[in-house]
């Protein structure tokens, strides 16, 4: 059976500037071959809750399981990867490119917190499952006030 790395954690590495992104985008779409740095990608995501859980369901066709990890705290969820292109391609001239490879990294604010010791991944048909059980609200008490 093949594993997720999961870790758990406070703090998450910041992402890179928009702009850095816009630029990348723009000139990738020229040619598979052109780029400013390591290229990166985006997987398509769906986030839904139900009462009891936050599901995150995320297209990573293509991609190793050796090469995705997930971070996870009580607020947010990291998900990167690497897509690895086939070395058989290079000597290949490309009519059309539009699969997306090299690494790739989202980072997604919960809308509530989550019990990190109660999580679960999946990866089935290239389709990653990441399902998140709520933390239940803290009820508000009352606290008497004395008097002095």
């Amino acid at each position: 059976m093949d594993y997720i790395k999961i870790r758990f954690g406070d703090e998450f590495d910041h992402l890179g500037s928009r702009f850095e992104e816009t630029i990348e985008d723009m000139f990738r779409s020229m040619g598979p071959r052109f780029r400013l740095k390591e290229r990166t990608w985006k997987p398509s995501m769906d986030v839904f809750e139900t009462e009891e859980k936050i599901i995150i369901i995320a297209e990573v066709a293509g991609v190793d399981l050796d090469c995705l990890e997930i971070e996870i705290n009580s607020k947010a969820v990291k998900i990167s990867g690497n897509r690895k292109e086939d070395s058989k391609m290079e000597s290949c001239k490309y009519r059309l490119a539009e699969i997306q490879y090299g690494t790739f990294e989202r980072i997604l604010m919960l809308p509530t917190l989550i019990d990190t010791d109660n999580v679960d991944a999946s990866c089935r048909n290239g389709f990653l499952k990441i399902s998140l059980i709520k933390k239940p609200m803290e009820k508000a008490i009352k606290i008497p006030i004395a008097e002095d």
